[in-house]
């Protein structure tokens, strides 16, 4: 059996008062209600080193994310290709694309998106946390597996009509909202762990995964780590500084709490940690674990087409027109960083780890619960964890039935719909089937 071990490591990623938060169209940083963390393992053996990163940010994008993963690659004295960074999506927290940020930084009444020097300091903070992290690696022995039904926390946030187009998007909106009656719609209710475990079977690392938006109450230029981050801080206070929590949102793209929560509660974000949390327990309460005797990491690469309507020239004016908002303009520019990219032939990576059996793939953009759902179906008689949100790029990936639905996502997703089946194809790849 080929040796595997692992280290973790955690850095802050924490903007400063003042920071643009969410690409710039909310509220600046006013204030630090809980700090944003960078967490990731490096898992070394026969083959390079595979590190897996997770930031506490809504979105990490094209070049940005390129950047990050060559740094996270050369401390780990390994290749970029075997690195992912994982945004967790929470919304009071930085949206990075240093190409829109360009765009963005020619027009002078625009707010910026992001502040390099910070990026650049949290990029090189997370490289040289990495570095230090290496002398501290420990043998995995074996991995575990365990899933529980979250209650009263996802939503389909997307309501369609008989005539096949979107109604209404159900979202944080006052109590007195119609569609919190309505039933919850298509989500995955299920956490799924992962767990890298010791000769004695405790936790070295766990990687949960979830499909929900990652939102509460946002907007007010109160950065906060979110529901997701409180579970997850109550989980590391289980489980001791000797093993490291990672939480991973999975294919939320249409997915959201709204059912559960409103503008008028001001407890749901303790109510959805809390459900996360009983759900954790259970999961744990059920962790099986096996002898580790295989790891794998497999890449396919898609070049998307753009959505056939983006038009540069109409971008730059909406970049430049002072009477839209700035949230229109801002995306105007992530819209042409993407459209720049393509022009590069640079692709998006789809990557899957294999432990033992177990399937762990790693989507770019905010992919529609529905690829989730596939993959777990596709590939029945096996454990299969999703994360998404790994290179925002893209921004959303809904299924090409969306795209005719219409609706928010889709007037935001930068490919074109026939993204739908080139991702299936590149999980099929990745995955040998």
């Amino acid at each position: 059996m080929d040796r595997w071990l692992v280290t973790t490591f955690r850095f802050d990623a924490t903007p400063p008062l003042g920071h643009p938060l969410c690409g710039g169209w909310v509220t600046p940083a006013r204030r630090i209600e809980s700090p944003l963390s960078g967490r990731g393992l490096v898992l070394f053996g026969p083959a390079d080193p595979v590190v897996i990163c997770t930031l506490d940010w809504t979105g990490l994008c094209n070049g940005a994310y390129q950047s990050f993963c060559r740094a996270l690659a050369d401390a780990a004295h390994t290749v970029p290709e075997r690195v992912v960074v994982h945004c967790v999506h929470q919304h009071d927290a930085p949206f990075v694309c240093a190409d829109a940020q360009r765009f963005v930084a020619g027009v002078r009444d625009l707010p910026p998106i992001v502040a390099m020097d910070f990026f650049e300091r949290v990029r090189a903070g997370a490289a040289a946390a990495l570095r230090g992290s290496l002398a501290s690696a420990r043998p995995v022995a074996a991995i575990g597996w365990a899933e529980a039904a979250v209650v009263g926390v996802a939503s389909n946030r997307r309501l369609v009509g008989l005539d096949g187009r979107l109604v209404r998007m159900r979202s944080v909106a006052p109590a007195s909202d119609s569609l919190r009656r309505l039933p919850v719609g298509l989500v995955d209710e299920t956490i799924r762990l992962i767990a890298l475990l010791d000769d004695r079977r405790q936790p070295l690392c766990e990687l949960w995964f979830f499909a929900v938006h990652p939102i509460s109450v946002s907007g007010l230029g109160v950065v906060n780590h979110e529901f997701v981050g409180d579970a997850r801080r109550r989980r590391q206070q289980a489980i001791g500084p000797a093993g490291t929590v990672l939480y991973l949102t999975g294919c939320a793209g249409n997915v959201n709490a709204g059912k559960f929560i409103s503008s008028a509660q001001r407890d749901c974000r303790h109510r959805l940690a809390q459900a996360l949390v009983a759900a954790m327990e259970e999961a744990v309460a059920k962790l099986r674990s096996e002898p580790l005797e295989r790891v794998d990491w497999r890449v396919q690469y898609v070049l998307p087409e753009a959505r056939r309507d983006l038009d540069r020239d109409r971008l730059l004016t909406t970049l430049t027109e002072r009477s839209a908002r700035v949230a229109t303009r801002n995306r105007a520019a992530f819209a042409l960083a993407f459209l720049a990219r393509l022009a590069a032939k640079k692709p998006l990576r789809v990557c899957c780890l294999f432990l033992n059996e177990y399937l762990c793939f790693w989507l770019p953009g905010e992919p529609f619960v529905e690829y989730q759902l596939w993959a777990v179906h596709q590939w029945w008689n096996r454990p299969v964890a999703i994360a998404g949100y790994c290179d925002g790029g893209p921004w959303y990936v809904p299924t090409r039935e969306a795209y005719a639905q219409g609706g928010y996502e889709p007037s935001v997703a930068w490919c074109d719909h026939q993204i739908d089946a080139a991702l299936r194809h590149a999980m099929l790849a990745c995955a040998g089937t």
